[in-house]
Protein backbone atom coordinates (compact mmCIF):
# COMPACT_ATOMS: atom_id res chain seq x y z
CA UNK A 1 0.00 0.00 0.00
CA UNK A 2 1.36 3.52 -0.89
CA UNK A 3 1.91 5.23 2.41
CA UNK A 4 1.59 9.05 2.61
CA UNK A 5 3.54 12.11 3.33
CA UNK A 6 3.27 15.89 4.29
CA UNK A 7 6.07 18.17 3.12
CA UNK A 8 5.73 21.69 4.53
CA UNK A 9 7.86 23.77 2.91
CA UNK A 10 7.79 21.79 0.08
CA UNK A 11 8.44 24.24 -2.15
CA UNK A 12 11.22 25.26 -0.86
CA UNK A 13 14.87 23.97 -0.88
CA UNK A 14 15.04 21.12 0.94
CA UNK A 15 11.37 20.53 0.14
CA UNK A 16 11.41 20.38 -3.10
CA UNK A 17 14.40 18.31 -3.53
CA UNK A 18 12.43 16.22 -0.47
CA UNK A 19 8.87 15.80 -2.58
CA UNK A 20 11.13 14.47 -5.60
CA UNK A 21 13.24 11.70 -3.79
CA UNK A 22 10.39 10.59 -1.84
CA UNK A 23 7.97 10.19 -4.96
CA UNK A 24 10.22 9.26 -7.01
CA UNK A 25 9.97 6.53 -3.77
CA UNK A 26 6.53 5.23 -4.38
CA UNK A 27 5.16 8.20 -1.24
CA UNK A 28 1.91 9.76 -2.19
CA UNK A 29 3.08 13.53 -0.97
CA UNK A 30 1.19 16.32 -0.09
CA UNK A 31 3.00 19.47 0.05
CA UNK A 32 2.38 22.14 2.34
CA UNK A 33 3.65 25.48 1.58
CA UNK A 34 2.29 29.79 1.41
CA UNK A 35 5.28 30.07 -1.62
CA UNK A 36 6.14 33.40 0.08
CA UNK A 37 9.96 32.56 -0.06
CA UNK A 38 11.99 33.83 -3.28
CA UNK A 39 11.91 30.64 -5.49
CA UNK A 40 8.96 28.58 -4.25
CA UNK A 41 6.99 29.67 -7.24
CA UNK A 42 9.95 28.31 -9.85
CA UNK A 43 10.50 24.95 -7.31
CA UNK A 44 7.13 24.41 -7.28
CA UNK A 45 6.79 25.03 -11.01
CA UNK A 46 9.81 22.10 -11.49
CA UNK A 47 8.24 19.71 -9.22
CA UNK A 48 4.90 19.90 -12.05
CA UNK A 49 6.69 19.78 -15.35
CA UNK A 50 8.60 16.95 -13.53
CA UNK A 51 5.28 14.85 -13.48
CA UNK A 52 6.10 14.11 -10.10
CA UNK A 53 2.68 13.14 -8.48
CA UNK A 54 1.62 15.23 -5.49
CA UNK A 55 -0.59 17.17 -4.09
CA UNK A 56 -0.35 21.07 -2.76
CA UNK A 57 -1.86 22.62 -0.56
CA UNK A 58 -1.33 26.74 -0.17
CA UNK A 59 -1.39 27.36 3.20
CA UNK A 60 0.29 29.09 5.82
CA UNK A 61 1.38 27.09 8.79
CA UNK A 62 0.47 29.86 11.43
CA UNK A 63 -3.56 28.94 10.03
CA UNK A 64 -4.26 26.48 12.66
CA UNK A 65 -7.75 25.63 10.99
CA UNK A 66 -5.88 25.57 7.27
CA UNK A 67 -3.04 23.34 9.01
CA UNK A 68 -5.91 21.11 10.77
CA UNK A 69 -7.90 20.66 7.58
CA UNK A 70 -4.72 19.50 5.46
CA UNK A 71 -3.41 16.91 8.12
CA UNK A 72 -7.12 15.40 9.00
CA UNK A 73 -7.65 14.96 5.54
CA UNK A 74 -4.29 13.12 4.82
CA UNK A 75 -4.05 11.16 7.54
CA UNK A 76 -0.28 10.81 6.78
CA UNK A 77 2.50 8.24 7.81
CA UNK A 78 5.38 10.18 7.80
CA UNK A 79 5.96 14.60 8.13
CA UNK A 80 8.63 16.37 7.35
CA UNK A 81 8.27 19.72 9.17
CA UNK A 82 10.32 22.00 6.34
CA UNK A 83 8.15 25.26 6.43
CA UNK A 84 10.54 28.01 8.51
CA UNK A 85 11.47 31.55 8.39
CA UNK A 86 14.98 30.65 8.19
CA UNK A 87 17.28 33.75 8.62
CA UNK A 88 18.73 35.07 11.71
CA UNK A 89 19.25 38.60 10.41
CA UNK A 90 15.25 38.86 9.59
CA UNK A 91 14.18 37.08 13.07
CA UNK A 92 16.20 40.48 15.08
CA UNK A 93 14.32 42.69 12.75
CA UNK A 94 10.90 40.85 13.04
CA UNK A 95 11.38 38.57 16.55
CA UNK A 96 7.23 38.64 16.34
CA UNK A 97 6.99 36.86 12.83
CA UNK A 98 9.95 35.01 13.44
CA UNK A 99 8.09 33.27 16.52
CA UNK A 100 4.63 33.11 14.99
CA UNK A 101 6.65 31.22 11.51
CA UNK A 102 8.53 28.73 13.64
CA UNK A 103 7.81 28.41 17.43
CA UNK A 104 3.51 28.75 16.95
CA UNK A 105 3.80 27.53 13.48
CA UNK A 106 5.61 24.24 14.54
CA UNK A 107 3.41 23.97 17.58
CA UNK A 108 0.24 24.13 15.22
CA UNK A 109 1.49 21.06 12.73
CA UNK A 110 2.47 19.16 15.55
CA UNK A 111 -0.61 19.55 17.49
CA UNK A 112 -2.54 18.52 13.89
CA UNK A 113 -0.30 15.27 13.96
CA UNK A 114 -1.50 14.56 17.97
CA UNK A 115 -4.86 14.70 17.01
CA UNK A 116 -5.14 12.90 13.51
CA UNK A 117 -2.50 10.84 12.93
CA UNK A 118 0.10 10.63 16.23
CA UNK A 119 1.67 7.20 14.84
CA UNK A 120 3.17 9.49 11.83
CA UNK A 121 6.92 9.70 11.53
CA UNK A 122 7.75 13.66 12.48
CA UNK A 123 10.72 14.86 11.49
CA UNK A 124 11.34 18.30 12.63
CA UNK A 125 14.48 20.23 10.65
CA UNK A 126 16.08 22.22 13.37
CA UNK A 127 19.01 24.22 13.06
CA UNK A 128 22.97 24.37 15.00
CA UNK A 129 21.70 27.87 16.22
CA UNK A 130 19.98 26.47 19.18
CA UNK A 131 23.83 25.92 20.57
CA UNK A 132 24.11 29.45 20.42
CA UNK A 133 28.51 30.70 20.60
CA UNK A 134 28.98 27.25 22.75
CA UNK A 135 31.14 29.14 24.84
CA UNK A 136 32.82 25.86 26.31
CA UNK A 137 33.86 25.21 22.87
CA UNK A 138 37.63 26.80 22.55
CA UNK A 139 37.77 28.40 19.24
CA UNK A 140 41.26 29.32 17.65
CA UNK A 141 42.58 30.65 14.29
CA UNK A 142 44.45 27.95 12.56
CA UNK A 143 45.31 29.26 9.16
CA UNK A 144 42.84 30.72 7.10
CA UNK A 145 40.04 28.93 9.18
CA UNK A 146 38.22 28.96 12.71
CA UNK A 147 38.92 25.90 13.93
CA UNK A 148 37.79 24.32 17.69
CA UNK A 149 40.60 23.36 20.13
CA UNK A 150 39.21 20.53 22.15
CA UNK A 151 36.11 19.51 19.94
CA UNK A 152 37.86 17.35 17.17
CA UNK A 153 34.40 15.63 16.16
CA UNK A 154 32.73 19.00 16.82
CA UNK A 155 29.73 19.71 18.44
CA UNK A 156 27.40 16.90 20.22
CA UNK A 157 23.73 16.59 20.82
CA UNK A 158 24.66 16.77 24.91
CA UNK A 159 26.04 20.77 24.65
CA UNK A 160 24.00 22.64 26.36
CA UNK A 161 21.34 24.67 24.67
CA UNK A 162 22.02 28.41 24.24
CA UNK A 163 19.60 29.92 21.80
CA UNK A 164 21.20 33.58 21.55
CA UNK A 165 18.88 34.91 18.80
CA UNK A 166 15.82 35.16 18.05
CA UNK A 167 15.72 32.76 15.61
CA UNK A 168 17.34 30.35 17.90
CA UNK A 169 14.52 31.19 20.26
CA UNK A 170 12.33 30.19 18.11
CA UNK A 171 13.49 27.48 16.09
CA UNK A 172 15.27 25.85 19.60
CA UNK A 173 11.43 25.92 21.39
CA UNK A 174 9.94 24.32 18.31
CA UNK A 175 13.12 21.77 18.72
CA UNK A 176 11.84 21.05 22.69
CA UNK A 177 8.22 20.85 21.36
CA UNK A 178 8.99 18.66 19.16
CA UNK A 179 10.84 16.30 21.77
CA UNK A 180 7.76 16.45 24.46
CA UNK A 181 5.33 15.83 22.14
CA UNK A 182 7.06 12.33 20.95
CA UNK A 183 8.01 12.14 25.01
CA UNK A 184 4.07 12.79 25.96
CA UNK A 185 1.91 11.93 23.19
CA UNK A 186 4.21 9.57 21.87
CA UNK A 187 4.59 10.68 18.90
CA UNK A 188 7.22 8.86 16.89
CA UNK A 189 8.98 12.47 16.45
CA UNK A 190 12.56 13.31 15.75
CA UNK A 191 14.72 16.77 15.67
CA UNK A 192 17.27 17.24 13.14
CA UNK A 193 20.02 20.16 14.30
CA UNK A 194 20.70 20.95 10.77
CA UNK A 195 23.74 22.67 9.99
CA UNK A 196 24.76 23.90 6.21
CA UNK A 197 22.69 22.61 3.94
CA UNK A 198 23.23 23.21 0.08
CA UNK A 199 22.74 21.97 -2.89
CA UNK A 200 20.95 23.02 -6.32
CA UNK A 201 16.68 24.23 -6.16
CA UNK A 202 18.45 26.30 -3.66
CA UNK A 203 18.04 30.32 -4.37
CA UNK A 204 19.85 31.64 -1.40
CA UNK A 205 20.09 35.33 -0.75
CA UNK A 206 22.52 37.27 1.26
CA UNK A 207 21.14 36.52 5.19
CA UNK A 208 20.52 32.63 4.35
CA UNK A 209 21.67 29.74 1.95
CA UNK A 210 24.83 31.54 2.22
CA UNK A 211 26.83 28.69 -0.26
CA UNK A 212 24.49 28.98 -3.19
CA UNK A 213 24.17 32.77 -2.91
CA UNK A 214 27.86 32.88 -3.16
CA UNK A 215 28.05 30.79 -6.42
CA UNK A 216 24.66 32.54 -7.79
CA UNK A 217 26.16 35.89 -7.09
CA UNK A 218 29.97 34.85 -8.45
CA UNK A 219 28.32 33.94 -11.28
CA UNK A 220 26.04 36.55 -12.01
CA UNK A 221 28.16 39.25 -11.04
CA UNK A 222 26.22 40.37 -8.16
CA UNK A 223 27.87 41.88 -5.16
CA UNK A 224 29.16 39.97 -2.45
CA UNK A 225 29.28 41.30 1.61
CA UNK A 226 31.69 39.44 3.45
CA UNK A 227 30.29 39.68 6.93
CA UNK A 228 33.19 39.30 10.07
CA UNK A 229 36.95 38.32 8.76
CA UNK A 230 35.42 35.62 5.81
CA UNK A 231 37.06 32.45 8.38
CA UNK A 232 34.30 31.55 9.73
CA UNK A 233 33.78 27.67 9.04
CA UNK A 234 30.64 25.52 8.43
CA UNK A 235 30.42 21.62 8.11
CA UNK A 236 28.61 21.34 4.83
CA UNK A 237 26.51 18.65 3.88
CA UNK A 238 24.57 17.99 0.35
CA UNK A 239 20.61 18.05 0.38
CA UNK A 240 20.83 14.50 -1.49
CA UNK A 241 22.59 13.37 1.91
CA UNK A 242 20.49 14.80 4.16
CA UNK A 243 17.30 13.48 2.30
CA UNK A 244 19.14 9.89 2.76
CA UNK A 245 19.19 10.71 6.47
CA UNK A 246 15.69 11.60 6.40
CA UNK A 247 14.65 8.29 4.53
CA UNK A 248 16.31 6.03 7.54
CA UNK A 249 14.91 8.01 10.19
CA UNK A 250 11.37 7.45 8.47
CA UNK A 251 12.64 3.82 8.27
CA UNK A 252 13.44 3.36 11.69
CA UNK A 253 11.16 5.37 14.06
CA UNK A 254 12.17 3.44 17.13
CA UNK A 255 15.46 4.30 16.98
CA UNK A 256 15.01 8.29 16.39
CA UNK A 257 11.78 8.96 18.48
CA UNK A 258 12.10 11.05 21.21
CA UNK A 259 15.92 11.68 20.13
CA UNK A 260 18.03 15.19 18.29
CA UNK A 261 20.59 14.70 15.73
CA UNK A 262 23.47 16.99 14.89
CA UNK A 263 23.48 16.76 11.29
CA UNK A 264 25.76 18.28 8.94
CA UNK A 265 29.33 17.10 6.68
CA UNK A 266 31.04 16.28 10.02
CA UNK A 267 34.60 17.14 10.77
CA UNK A 268 35.60 15.96 7.19
CA UNK A 269 33.15 17.91 5.21
CA UNK A 270 34.03 22.12 6.17
CA UNK A 271 35.04 24.88 4.59
CA UNK A 272 35.19 28.76 4.92
CA UNK A 273 33.67 31.77 2.90
CA UNK A 274 36.99 32.96 2.19
CA UNK A 275 37.92 28.83 1.22
CA UNK A 276 34.41 28.98 -1.50
CA UNK A 277 35.74 32.39 -2.88
CA UNK A 278 38.53 30.76 -3.97
CA UNK A 279 37.21 27.90 -5.21
CA UNK A 280 34.52 29.95 -7.35
CA UNK A 281 37.42 32.08 -8.77
CA UNK A 282 39.76 29.04 -9.39
CA UNK A 283 36.21 27.44 -11.38
CA UNK A 284 35.16 31.00 -12.61
CA UNK A 285 39.17 31.33 -14.17
CA UNK A 286 38.78 35.52 -12.12
CA UNK A 287 38.62 37.28 -8.95
CA UNK A 288 35.72 37.98 -7.19
CA UNK A 289 35.45 41.56 -5.95
CA UNK A 290 34.45 41.51 -2.17
CA UNK A 291 32.74 43.89 0.19
CA UNK A 292 33.47 44.13 4.15
CA UNK A 293 31.43 44.01 6.39
CA UNK A 294 31.23 43.84 10.66
CA UNK A 295 30.22 40.82 12.22
CA UNK A 296 26.02 40.23 12.40
CA UNK A 297 24.15 39.34 15.45
CA UNK A 298 24.81 35.63 16.66
CA UNK A 299 26.63 34.84 13.97
CA UNK A 300 29.43 31.33 15.41
CA UNK A 301 33.01 31.78 14.11
CA UNK A 302 32.85 28.03 14.13
CA UNK A 303 30.57 25.67 13.41
CA UNK A 304 30.88 21.79 13.18
CA UNK A 305 28.35 19.01 13.56
CA UNK A 306 29.61 15.79 15.60
CA UNK A 307 27.65 13.24 13.71
CA UNK A 308 28.85 10.08 15.15
CA UNK A 309 25.47 9.33 16.96
CA UNK A 310 23.57 9.72 13.67
CA UNK A 311 25.87 7.77 12.19
CA UNK A 312 25.43 4.84 14.84
CA UNK A 313 21.91 5.19 14.97
CA UNK A 314 21.03 5.25 11.40
CA UNK A 315 24.03 3.73 9.51
CA UNK A 316 24.70 6.29 7.96
CA UNK A 317 27.23 9.03 6.60
CA UNK A 318 27.71 11.51 3.85
CA UNK A 319 28.88 10.47 0.61
CA UNK A 320 29.20 13.85 -1.53
CA UNK A 321 32.38 15.63 -1.35
CA UNK A 322 32.91 19.14 -0.63
CA UNK A 323 34.40 19.14 -4.02
CA UNK A 324 31.88 17.39 -5.88
CA UNK A 325 29.02 19.22 -4.75
CA UNK A 326 30.20 22.63 -5.09
CA UNK A 327 30.97 21.37 -8.22
CA UNK A 328 27.07 20.22 -9.28
CA UNK A 329 25.66 23.21 -7.38
CA UNK A 330 27.61 25.74 -10.03
CA UNK A 331 26.59 23.21 -12.86
CA UNK A 332 23.08 23.75 -12.11
CA UNK A 333 23.32 27.81 -11.32
CA UNK A 334 24.65 27.67 -15.12
CA UNK A 335 21.86 26.10 -16.60
CA UNK A 336 19.08 28.41 -15.00
CA UNK A 337 20.51 31.77 -14.81
CA UNK A 338 17.32 33.31 -16.04
CA UNK A 339 16.23 32.40 -12.75
CA UNK A 340 17.97 34.72 -10.35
Amino acid sequence: MTKRMLITGGAGFIGSNATHFFAARNWNITVLDNLSRSGADKNLQWLRDETTTFEFAQVDIRDRLAVDRVVAGGRFDAVIHLAAQVAVTTSVADPRTDFSVNALGTFNVLDAVRLYCPEAVFIFASTNKVYGNIVTAACELNGTRYAYANRPYGIGENESLDFLSPYGCSKGAADQYALDFARIYKIPATSFRQSCIYGPRQFGIEDQGWVAWFVIAAMLGRDITIFGDGKQVRDVLHVDDLLRAYEAAIRAPEKVAREAFNIGGGPHQIISLIDLIGRLENRLDRNIPLRWADWRPGDQHVYVSDIRKIQNTLDWKPEIGVTAGISQLIDWVGRNRSAF
